[in-house]
């Protein structure tokens, strides 16, 4: 089954999860490493939905021009 692309405000609630189980020092080792790997890659999505909606309001703002 595919993943599921979560929306912006999911991810970056995700990454708010992520944050405070790490400084709450309660993960393992292992744990932390996946948690670091899936922070890094919400922050990925996040800053390319980001770029992509910039480019799009300005392609609509410059159709208005």
């Amino acid at each position: 089954m595919a993943k599921k692309e979560l929306t912006y405000s999911e991810a970056l609630n995700r990454i708010a999860a992520i944050v405070e189980n790490i400084e709450s020092n309660e993960l393992d080792i292992d744990k932390l490493n996946s948690s670091v790997k899936e922070a890094a890659s919400l922050i990925e999505a996040c800053k390319t939905k980001l770029h992509n909606t910039e480019t799009n309001l300005q392609e609509t703002l410059d159709k208005l021009a």
